[in-house]
């Protein structure tokens, strides 16, 4: 069975001079202010498409990688991935770089790299963005 979740906007105004809020429905987590500066500029305390997509990204690769890490028989301590969603205005969306860091004890360095890679290719999210370049940092700790 299909899950979906939902978000609304409601926008005032023009692109450029404009803003809106970003409500989070199915969470009910709250609402928040969305300006095309807070996109293009500076965030000055606004959120943008981006950083909800970032958001999106990195939850979902430390998801698909403990998944992935539990189906070859190991268990993170803890997982922390960083997603930085790139915009260029006129352009779009460009990119999403993950840079990931995990406490995995039995685990090879090689081992590692290659579920972190496959989870960044499983992961939803990646699949969703495959029209963008989506690049991977990974680091073993001890």
């Amino acid at each position: 069975m299909a899950t979906v979740r939902s978000a609304h906007t409601v926008w005032n105004g023009d692109l450029f001079n404009g803003k809106g809020d970003v409500t989070l429905d199915s969470s009910g987590l709250g609402t928040y202010d969305v300006t095309w500066k807070a996109r293009a500029e500076e965030s000055g305390g606004k959120t943008s498409p981006e950083e909800l997509i970032a958001a999106a990204h990195s939850a979902c690769f430390s998801m698909a990688f403990s998944n992935a890490l539990a189906e070859a028989g190991k268990t993170a301590e803890r997982i922390t991935t960083d997603a930085k969603v790139s915009f260029v205005p006129g352009t779009g969306i460009t990119g999403s770089h993950l840079t990931v860091s995990a406490v995995v004890p039995g685990i090879s360095a090689e081992q590692f790299l290659d579920l972190a890679e496959n989870a960044k290719a499983g992961c939803p999210v990646s699949q969703a963005l495959a029209g963008v370049e989506i690049t991977l940092d990974a680091s073993l700790e001890s």
